[in-house]
């Protein structure tokens, strides 16, 4: 049989266009990653005189791990040395080659994309580099996919995290791991176009492994903290428990359809019986992998600790790249999912529940990064909900709009701690930079970040006409119209009729979306409305960030309002164009789409479809209504002078004891296991003191009796030689 990814290389319309070069993609950010690691390197030799003999003195470069501006208080506050440190001696070529690969890389990935609009998308473009795994069966080769979901994804990868990098220039300016810094951030993005552009599922997790990889480095960017490099080992170790469900799904792949190739695996899995053990195992497996990599129950709890990297990577990691990774292969897996209901309701049933689980947590954070971090949480959910449920437009349609929201808040949030922490660094005050107790009333000091968060935080909670309110909707709207007409209405989970499985997550998504309003209107009373709390001496050293951290937020600050125009539904068709991203992804997830909704496609009644638009609506303004009347920002104190908090405020600030319930239940017994049983009983006991150490003493013993033998005294040898003879004399005679 033809390899899938030979069938439309050469003859496809595309190889005759730019978009030929689609190989140039990742390779910019690589080359990039090779430049700043070998100028960080070079930066770190030491190089010793010609003559030893000359002075001994230390240069006195800092070896510290934080910078001095905007950089989280556990990381920068405590530098002992006040004074201003000097920039990297690298730090103008890292500055342009670090954004300046992102900026080449998004330039070619919209050229390409121009072409692709010129062009019929009937079938993919598959390009093959070179032959990969040429072993027995397999046979696979290293090839490109280029079609409208890859491109999709390409272009919030790149455009998203040009701007992030952008960011990152003054952000970072004073780390002394500078170059290091964007040496990872490049290598991040490097993956991430592995990840979305690979052509077989063993290429994507390459990629997959490496965006793992890349967020251990830069979550423990700073690492001579050991809260921050237990906060990146923790990343990698729970991501690495959901890729073994990933590995367990290719490996049934190839078992049960013979190819690991996208195209192939998409083609075959029609021939699976629907709802059968084969489609079903293999969703669900990968579905394990997506709870990991994309943060949801039960593997979630590594996000919020992500936030210990610099607050860049933050905003890379959870709005444009690895979380949303998980999504992306719901969606390029629609060919087998379609064909497992149960697995389709057990995604959209996490999805769901990690968005309302996250959301109440995100209620009582003090911390502006940890409110964010539950909120990407709680937002991830509802893509899962919106994948799960086979509306893998609606799912993408949110990753997308989610990535520019989700990127201004936290970039806003870091040109917030930048200004903090220097007014705190020019008072040698110890404060917390990051405690939104300590802000307050900044929107007198940093009007345009004011002014873009709100865009942002309206877009999260979906109000009119702001893009987070066209991608929620339309998922929530799409969870309602298939409790009836569809695979997942007939289908059951434990027991559970599907059709009220799924009238439960739609009833969760709505508290969700309420609760996404609330928290979020909190963040921007605590932090922006008020009196401000910073600290008398410290008001007048509060400003707006430098334009090369405020122009990208005006970027994402259009996306956010305008980005909806990428999907507008046809209720709302006066305001753009009716289903743009819809038919742009329709090649790819249509049939799949359809599969699930018994080959018509789902739709609502024009009333119906008003009545929810409503209460989404009425949802998303009483939130922010409720949280405008309930909280006082002028009642706040400052984080020192601040109560312990209490009672159900107490859980939720604690994140409901999760993490402490797990070292409890898991990590204690497993390190007790290991120190008694295989350390102290095998390893000590047995290893040790068995074999090594009782080895040792037999060979003692058997010494011993033979350095008794050995008297010298000639009498002793004579009667033992007697001794000798006689007994074979005797053996001899009496036998």
């Amino acid at each position: 049989m033809m390899n899938p990814a030979m069938t439309f290389e050469g003859a496809h319309p595309l190889a005759a266009t730019i978009a030929r070069l689609v190989w140039l993609l990742p390779l910019l950010p690589l080359l990039g990653f090779l430049i700043n690691g070998a100028l960080a390197m070079l930066g770190a030799a030491k190089i010793g005189p010609a003559d030893p003999s000359e002075g001994h003195h230390s240069e006195g470069h800092g070896n510290g791990h934080g910078g001095v501006h905007g950089h989280e208080h556990d990381d920068a506050h405590d530098h002992a040395d006040h004074g201003h440190p000097p920039r990297h001696k690298f730090a103008g070529i890292v500055s342009l080659v670090g954004p300046g690969v992102l900026v080449a890389a998004f330039l070619l990935a919209s050229a390409i994309f121009f072409a692709m609009r010129g062009v019929e998308m009937e079938h993919p473009y598959v390009l093959t580099l070179f032959s990969w795994m040429p072993v027995g069966d397999l046979n696979l080769n290293a090839t490109i996919l280029l079609d409208p979901l890859s491109m999709t994804m390409v272009m919030v990868v790149t455009g998203v995290g040009m701007l992030i990098h952008i960011f990152s220039v003054g952000y970072m300016q004073d780390d002394p791991g500078y170059p290091r810094y964007f040496a990872y951030l490049n290598l991040f993005v490097f993956f991430m176009l592995i990840l979305v552009l690979g052509g077989s599922y063993p290429l994507l997790f390459v990629g997959w492994e490496g965006v793992g990889l890349c967020s251990y480095l830069l979550i423990g960017f700073w690492f001579s903290e050991k809260a921050n490099a237990d906060a990146g080992k923790k990343a990698f170790i729970v991501n690495r428990i959901g890729d073994f469900g990933f590995l367990v799904a290719m490996f049934l792949m190839f078992a049960n359809l013979g190819t690991l190739d996208i195209l192939g695996v998409a083609d075959k899995a029609k021939d699976l019986p629907m709802g059968g053990a084969v489609a079903t195992a293999i969703a669900l497996f990968l579905f394990l992998g997506c709870t990991g990599k994309s943060a949801q129950i039960p593997l979630y709890t590594w996000l919020p600790d992500a936030m210990a990297g610099p607050t860049p990577v933050s905003a890379l990691i959870h709005a444009a790249t690895m979380v949303t990774a998980g999504v992306y292969l719901v969606a390029r897996a629609s060919g087998v999912f379609s064909m497992a209901p149960v697995a389709q309701l057990t995604v959209a049933a996490v999805g769901a529940l990690t968005a309302f689980f996250a959301a109440t947590i995100g209620l009582k954070q003090w911390d502006i990064k940890k409110v964010l971090a539950y909120s990407t949480v709680s937002q991830l959910g509802y893509m899962f909900v919106g994948v799960g449920v086979g509306a893998y437009v609606a799912g993408i349609f949110h990753l997308a709009t989610h990535a520019f929201f989700k990127a201004l808040l936290f970039l806003g949030s870091g040109s917030v701690i930048y200004a903090m922490h220097k007014a705190y660094h020019a008072t040698h005050n110890h404060d917390d930079a990051q405690d939104m107790r300590n802000m307050g009333g900044l929107r007198h000091h940093m009007p345009i970040t004011f002014c873009l968060m709100w865009i942002a935080t309206l877009a999260i909670a979906g109000i009119p006409l702001f893009s987070g309110f066209f991608s929620k909707d339309e998922i929530l709207a799409a969870v309602f119209a298939r409790t009836h007409g569809s695979t997942l209405a007939e289908a059951s989970l434990l027991g559970i009729p599907g059709s009220t499985v799924l009238f439960i997550v739609y009833g969760l998504g709505l508290v969700s979306a309420l609760m996404t309003a609330i928290y979020m209107t909190r963040m921007m009373l605590y932090t922006f409305h008020g009196p401000n709390r910073t600290g008398e001496a410290e008001r007048p050293h509060l400003a707006e960030a430098p334009w090369v951290m405020t122009g990208p937020l005006v970027v994402l600050g259009i996306l956010a309002a305008f980005g909806g125009w990428l999907n507008v539904p046809a209720l709302l068709g006066a305001i753009g164009p009716v289903g743009g991203l819809e038919h742009w992804l329709e090649p790819v997830v249509g049939e799949n789409a359809l599969r699930t909704t018994l080959g018509e496609a789902a739709h609502l009644s024009h009333s119906t479809e008003l009545v929810l638009v409503g209460t989404a609506i009425a949802i998303a303004v009483a939130g922010i209504a409720f949280a405008v009347w309930r909280l006082k920002p002028a009642a706040l104190v400052a984080k020192k002078d601040a109560p312990a908090a209490e009672g159900i405020a107490r859980v939720l600030e604690n994140k409901y004891f999760v993490d402490e319930g797990y070292d409890a239940a898991i990590v204690q017994p497993t390190v007790a296991v290991s120190r008694n049983v295989l350390w102290k009983g095998f390893d000590a006991g047995v290893i040790d003191g068995l074999f090594v150490n009782g080895s040792a003493l037999l060979a003692r013993a058997f010494g011993w009796m033979g350095s008794q033998l050995q008297t010298g005294h000639l009498g002793t040898y004579a009667w033992v030689l007697l001794i000798g003879v006689l007994t074979i004399l005797g053996a001899f005679t009496y036998r």
